[in-house]
């Protein structure tokens, strides 16, 4: 059985989802990414001697506010009044680059996914928007749902 779009109409016209039925619950949603560099531009970042000042610490901010404006972003996306929104930024010398971690939490009755992706990828492009003057070549991947938590459909994680 093939599941149709939930933000399609019968005709095929693009809709936002009625959840007014639905049951307000607690939901959550972890979402992450990656900038990937050179390994002098973490370094300098690392050691905060970025031109543009605390690269990691304006990137969290950047998260935190884009999360917050996710449903003005994306046109059919609920406006839902977060309860948190956290940012786990940390450096990977693995990679080279930075990973970016947001865990989006709401009560509502309708998911928190979208938020939780926009904050991390806002974050991701404010770190590629803090460096570029010293590394245009910074590539901004993996940017992807690992889990969510509430609602009808319950838990889902990533499996790797």
């Amino acid at each position: 059985m093939i599941k149709r779009l939930t933000h399609l109409d019968e005709g095929g016209a693009a809709n936002m989802v009625d959840v007014a039925e639905k049951p307000v619950t607690e939901r959550i949603a972890v979402a992450e990414g990656a900038v990937v560099m050179a390994p002098a531009t973490l370094d300098m970042i690392r050691t905060g001697n970025a031109k543009k000042g605390d690269v990691v610490g304006t990137a969290r901010i950047a998260g935190i506010m884009a999360a917050k404006r996710a449903h003005e972003l994306i046109p059919l996306c609920h406006p839902i009044a977060l309860s948190a929104i956290t940012l786990v930024i940390e450096p990977d010398q693995a990679l080279p680059g930075m990973r970016v971690r947001a865990t989006a939490k709401v009560a509502d009755r309708t998911g928190v996914e979208m938020e939780a992706l926009t904050a991390v990828a806002v974050a991701c492009l404010t770190i590629y928007d803090m460096a570029k003057a010293v590394d245009r070549g910074m590539e901004v991947t993996g940017i992807r749902l690992v889990e969510k938590r509430g609602g009808r459909s319950g838990t889902w994680r990533r499996q790797e």
